[in-house]
Parts: structure tokens; C-alpha cells; sequence
């Protein structure tokens, strides 16, 4: 029996085996391009009952760039010379998201302060906290031993700065800003579709202020936004839906919220650390080829700038930029947001320029053992407030509810208008520990299996109210064992102030989230929506 005939057998027994294996008529790619409820109805029938909306295939935000999950090894792969071990390599698994290209610069917010402004106008008393405590803090320029004041006047206002990183923005602010972000997409990509009308802004007969377009209140009763100012053309929307669905029961949300952007949001201390190492980019099929260490492959290897730097950083003592005529990265301080290259994902800045806020509280070690799959510490759960009549209470102009940040602003947690909120639940410090690695233990009369024990003592914040008017943050006087606590967010990546050893993508440090510096800004995430499947990519390197 020659090898010839082996052959041809084998593909005629392939056939057969094939052809008879799959007697149930499921297909074993999967897929639902035919697929049929076990109601019998199919998806969207006309004569049916149920519309869920055609989801078009998903398409990134403007300036969002799509991040292909997967497994990586998070954390710092060589000798910890600070000697924190607050950073030990561990394995985790990270979904795909979606990631600004940039940080946010001083345009994109001076936009956000002007939305603000012209919403809810300072010249209503009601308006001035809200107004101001949105405002970035100027001062952190300001330097006992430096003359900065062209920064602190210029840096955020000059247009000279407008796409540079926005600083001097806390945490919180960063939070406030990922809201109105999200209504504010959302409102646009309402009125492309037609649902909304794109003179909302021209029409002086809309109400705005806590009338504004906001998102939730959107998805949960489209028919009441703006309180039946006519600016929703639902005329259109039904015309829309009538040619898709003929029957004129089926609610039209679900076409709507088929067109809605998803949430704005700080990306996590993992997906942070992914997408700056651009892993995917080197590897040979599943198989990374190494971990990228700070130092490497940061100057340019060819052509006019050969030798100068990719990144913005301190390279030494008084040497932030280098010599004039000539300088190693150009950039005394922080620099345009798109200055210096992308990294294999196309995302600037990643290593230098400004350290960025994420959405996690910090902690010295990562819990991997309790999650490794999309890790974050920081959930708070909460849930809207029933007003007793079907509906929802909203934040009243007159009983706005403040948080205060380090240098005495009022920073409104919600706007008028937005659906107010209670806490159910808060793992901030979820599995801190147990009672006997406490600061508890031994203390008389306590009881062993207590749940609620002081595992760090941090500083307690006080504020006070001067003579005049400012607040003001009292430094607390008693003794303390611990800086921990649950408003400390995880800082990453290097700065223009920061040398390079802080430009290794698996460091972190921390900072409390109502405080800013110069040197700290932040990008915006989103979550994907579309298919959890891996782009399986053949190549040798390269990535989506």
C-alpha cells in the first residue's frame, strides 16, 4: 500500500466522520446569524413583542483606542530597589476595553468648564460651588525655591497649553469629569440619530441647568427629558421604528439604547498597566517574548532625531530636558500630549509626561488570590433613591451634596437634575484582613471574630470654616501608624519631574483623592461591548 493511496483514504474517512459526527444541527462554530428563541419567535419579529434593537458592529469613540485583552504578568519583574514589595509580579487576566489615545489636555477640560458655566451660570448663587469646584488647582506650580508663576497664571487658560496635559485635578474631579463626558457623548450621538435636536443649545425656550441632557434619566424615561420641552423628536423615532417593527406596542428605548455610548470612567490599575506595556505587540504566537524593562528602546535608533528621547522625563539632577540647541527630550516640563511616539496600541504618553490617576484604592498588596480576572479594588455599590411615585428623587438645586477637597473647594458629587444615589454596599476595603492582623489586637475587651477592626490608622481629615470664608484642612494632631486608608488611588506611570526608574510600566504609588500635583493627570476608559472573543492573530508580531 503506497503512500499515495494512504493518503487518499485518509481524506475519504475525514469526510465521513465529519459528515455523520453532527447529527443534532448545531453548528460547532457557534454563531447566531439564524437564530430562533425557543419561544419560536425570532429576533425583532414585526408581529411580536419583544424588540431588542439591531446592535451594529462596535466602533470605538472618538479618540478611544481599542485594547485586546488578555493575560499578563502585573507588577515589577526586577530587583525592588525602593524595597516597598508593594508591587511583586502576579498573573492576571485582563478583558479588552477601551483606552483615551491621550490624556485629557487643558482644551478638553476647559471645554467641560465651559459646558458648566454656561449650564448652570455663576451669576446664580446656587451656582457658584458648582462652578468652582470643578476648577483645576493652579498652584501646584507653585514652588517655595522656583519662580513658576507663568504656570500657575498661563499653563491652564493660554492657548499656547491647550493640548498639553490637564493638571492640578484631583481624583475626584477626574470622576465628575468621566460623567459629564459620558452625557455629553451620549447627547451628540442622540442627536446624529435624530432622537434629540441639534439646536438644543440655540433654543432659549429650553430650560437647562438641572434640565440638562443626562444620560441614566435618558435610559430610564426618554419621554420626560427636558420635562416635554419638545426637543426629543419622537416623531422620528417612531417613524424609525415603525419601518423596522410594525407593531406600534414595542417601547422604542431599546432602539435608542442600542445607539448610546458606553460609560466614561478611569481605567484600573491592571488595565492601566496592560495597555502601557503593549504586550501583544511582541510576542510569537501565545507566547510573550519578554517583558519590556525602563531604559529600553526609549531613544530614537535612526534618522534626524536618532539618539534623542521618546519620552518625556527627567534624565537627571537639574536635566529635564537637556541643552539648549539640543536637548535629549525637549520638554522642561510637560509637553503637547501627542509630542513624543505612540506605543504599539497607538496610545501616547504612556511612560512619561504626566503620571495618571486610576480607578483603583491603593493597597501594598494586590488581593490575587480572592481575583485575578479584571481586578479592582474600589467598588461601591449603590442604587437610586425611589420618589414614591413610580419614579426617582433627582438632586434639587437648593440641596446639593459636596465632597471637599484638600485645598478647600466644594465639589459637587452630583449635579441638579441627576438621579440622587444611596450606598448599599462598600468593598473599598473588602478582605483587608482579619481581627488578629488588625491594629485592634490586644486591645481589652475586644472580641476575636470582630469584623470591624481598625486595620490602618490613617489620619482623619477635619475641615474647618475661617473668619472669612475658606475652608481650610486641620492637620490631625493625634498619633498615627498608617497613611493607608480608603481614599488613597493608585498613581502610574512616570512624569516630566520623575527619573527613570518610575517609568516601568509595573510601578505605582499613591495619592488621597482629593488631592492634585503638576505632575498628575489621567485618561479616560471604556468598557467594550462587543464580542468576548480574541482577535486569534496568526502573525508573528503585531497587533489589531
Amino acid at each position: 500500500m503506497n503512500n499515495k493511496f494512504i493518503f487518499v483514504l485518509s481524506l475519504v474517512l475525514a469526510f465521513i466522520l465529519t459528515s455523520c459526527g453532527n447529527k443534532s444541527g448545531v453548528k460547532s462554530g457557534g454563531g447566531t446569524k439564524n437564530y430562533t428563541s425557543r419561544t419560536g419567535w425570532k429576533p425583532n419579529d414585526k408581529k411580536g413583542w419583544f424588540f431588542t434593537g439591531d446592535k451594529k458592529k462596535e466602533k470605538a469613540s472618538e479618540g478611544m483606542v481599542y485594547v485586546e485583552g488578555g493575560t499578563f504578568t502585573m507588577g515589577q519583574v526586577k530587583t525592588d530597589v525602593m524595597r516597598d514589595w508593594n508591587n511583586t509580579p502576579r498573573r492576571m487576566q485582563v478583558r479588552s476595553f477601551y483606552l483615551a489615545d491621550t490624556e485629557v489636555t487643558n482644551y478638553d477640560y476647559k471645554e467641560y468648564m465651559s459646558w458648566i458655566s454656561y449650564v448652570f451660570p455663576s451669576s446664580d448663587p446656587n451656582n457658584e460651588n458648582i462652578n468652582k469646584g470643578i476648577l483645576p488647582d493652579t498652584l501646584v506650580w507653585g514652588n517655595k525655591l522656583s519662580r513658576n508663576e507663568i504656570f500657575i497664571n498661563e499653563y491652564l487658560r493660554n492657548p499656547s497649553f491647550n493640548y498639553y496635559p490637564v493638571v492640578g485635578v484631583t481624583w475626584l474631579q477626574a470622576q465628575r469629569y468621566c460623567d459629564w463626558l459620558t452625557d455629553r457623548a451620549n447627547e451628540k450621538a442622540m442627536m446624529e440619530k435624530g432622537y434629540l435636536s441639534k439646536d438644543l443649545y440655540l433654543n432659549t425656550d429650553v430650560n437647562l441647568g438641572a434640565n440638562h441632557f443626562n444620560t441614566e434619566k435618558f435610559q430610564q424615561d426618554p419621554d420626560n427629558v427636558f420635562q416635554g420641552d419638545g426637543v426629543i423628536d419622537t416623531t422620528k423615532i417612531m417613524k424609525e421604528i415603525k419601518v423596522k417593527n410594525a407593531n406600534p406596542r414595542i417601547n422604542y428605548r431599546s432602539t435608542m439604547n442600542a445607539s448610546l455610548v458606553p460609560k466614561f470612567r478611569l481605567p484600573t490599575e491592571a488595565e492601566w498597566e496592560y495597555a502601557a506595556l503593549a504586550l501583544p505587540a511582541d510576542r510569537v504566537y501565545n507566547q510573550y517574548e519578554g517583558k519590556p524593562i525602563a531604559g529600553e528602546d526609549l531613544r530614537h535608533s535612526k534618522g534626524r532625531k536618532r539618539g534623542d528621547f521618546m519620552v518625556n522625563f527627567k534624565q537627571g539632577r537639574g536635566d529635564y530636558s537637556g541643552i539648549g540647541g539640543w536637548g535629549n527630550d525637549g520638554s522642561a516640563i510637560t509637553s503637547d500630549v501627542k509630542e513624543y511616539p505612540s506605543n504599539e496600541f497607538g496610545l501616547y504618553g504612556m511612560l512619561g509626561n504626566v503620571a495618571e490617576w486610576t480607578a483603583d484604592v491603593y493597597r501594598p498588596i494586590i488581593d490575587d488570590d480572592a481575583n485575578d480576572f479584571n481586578y479592582y479594588r474600589g467598588n461601591i455599590y449603590t442604587r437610586k433613591i425611589p420618589n414614591g411615585t413610580g419614579g426617582y428623587e433627582t438632586v434639587q438645586e437648593g440641596a446639593i451634596e459636596y465632597d471637599t477637597l484638600s485645598n478647600g473647594q466644594l465639589l459637587a458629587k452630583a449635579l441638579p437634575g441627576s438621579y440622587r444615589t444611596e450606598m448599599i454596599e462598600d468593598a473599598r476595603d473588602y478582605n483587608d484582613g482579619d481581627y488578629r492582623s488588625s491594629l485592634d489586637v490586644g486591645k481589652a475587651g475586644t472580641n476575636l471574630d470582630n469584623t470591624n477592626a481598625d486595620m490602618y490608622n490613617s489620619p482623619v481629615r477635619n475641615f474647618r470654616m475661617t473668619d472669612d470664608g475658606r475652608v481650610i484642612l486641620d492637620k490631625d494632631s493625634k498619633e498615627r501608624t498608617s497613611g493607608i486608608s480608603k481614599e488613597l488611588r493608585v498613581v502610574k506611570g512616570g512624569s516630566w519631574r520623575d527619573d527613570i526608574y518610575w517609568l516601568d510600566p509595573g510601578q505605582r504609588r499613591y495619592m488621597h483623592e482629593a488631592s492634585s500635583a503638576a505632575w498628575v493627570g489621567f485618561r479616560v476608559a471604556q468598557d467594550y461591548t462587543g464580542p468576548m472573543k480574541s482577535n486569534k492573530n496568526r502573525r508573528k508580531r503585531g497587533i489589531k
